[in-house]
């Protein structure tokens, strides 16, 4: 009798691995996809509608930005990680000079009277290169921070962002009007009407290019399996907007939404495999929308809520 239950708990728990490979959870199939331009791997705000933000972007085209421990450019001091010229010097006298002390039979700096005298240099020249600091901070006007000169913080203007991108502009605030709430609550029926038709054609008419690509892959495997995902009867149960700005050209607007639906997969032959066409399930997504200036918003960018 064990091993028929040993043989029931490991096919429960293989299906139970299994399950979310089955349903296709509505498009973008519950994961973290798409541009949002210079803030692309930057953590949306929280908002009422989802207090618990959004989780990270998995996949995108835009480059992730290399990984900056401090500004090296003149004003913003030396940082985490880079060495100052003075004090690469110095430290290297210094340690010639022990060397040294070691090869002629002085012992390290002269023995114990030149380690005392060592110390008594190196106090001076911390303290000489702190008054030195001190006096540069004072005369240029920089805040000093708990941390070290390599974590001073440069204060940005209001509704603007680093420039992550490298060549474009700083963002700049943007106004949210009611007629771009309603564009957006559209764009969540249709996108999803979109999805479950399995119309790439109509698709590119709502979405960028990149999210489309991401959409097309998600329905090839659905075809693949023999299933397919139909969400019906989609209701925006709460919505407000997380941020939006633009960049160059282009305006962006992250939008956190609560929406409820039917969702649910079937077989080739019709057959329900996974959800349900009568209960109502929902769900809370941040959907990032882009437009040309003076155009019209198409989908750019969709993330889960961070669990």
């Amino acid at each position: 009798m064990r091993r028929p239950s040993r043989l029931f708990a490991a096919l429960l728990a293989l299906a139970l691995v299994l399950a979310p490979a089955i349903g296709m959870a509505a498009a973008g199939s519950g994961g973290s996809y798409g541009s949002r331009g210079t803030r692309t791997y930057m953590a949306p705000p929280t908002t009422r509608t989802s207090p618990y933000g959004a989780a990270p972007m998995q996949r995108s085209l835009t480059p992730r930005p290399a990984p900056s421990y401090g500004y090296n450019s003149p004003g913003y001091g030396y940082g985490y990680g880079s060495r100052s010229p003075f004090m690469s010097g110095l430290m290297g006298g210094l340690i010639g000079a022990g060397i040294g002390g070691l090869l002629f039979g002085h012992g390290l700096f002269g023995g114990i009277h030149g380690v005392a005298g060592f110390l008594g240099l190196l106090l001076q020249i911390f303290l000489i290169v702190w008054a030195v600091r001190w006096l540069l901070r004072l005369v240029s006007g920089q805040p000093s921070f708990a941390g070290g000169p390599g974590y001073a913080r440069v204060a940005l203007p209001a509704g603007s962002v680093p420039n992550a991108g490298g060549g474009m502009p700083p963002a700049r605030g943007l106004a949210i009007g009611p007629a771009d709430y309603n564009t957006f609550e559209r764009l969540l029926h249709d996108v999803q009407a979109a999805w479950s038709a399995q119309d790439l054609n109509r698709m590119r008419q709502l979405a960028t290019p990149e999210m489309v690509g991401v959409f097309a892959e998600q329905l090839a495997e659905q075809s693949s399996r023999g299933v397919r995902n139909i969400v019906s009867d989609v209701r925006l149960e709460q919505g407000d907007l997380a941020e939006a700005w633009s960049e160059g050209d282009r305006d962006y607007a992250t939008v956190a939404m609560r929406f409820a639906m039917h969702d649910a997969t079937q077989d080739r032959s019709g057959r329900i495999i996974d959800g349900s066409v009568t209960e109502w399930v929902s769900t809370v997504e941040y959907w990032t929308f882009m437009r040309a200036r003076g155009g019209q918003w198409l989908l750019s960018a969709i993330q889960q809520q961070a669990r």
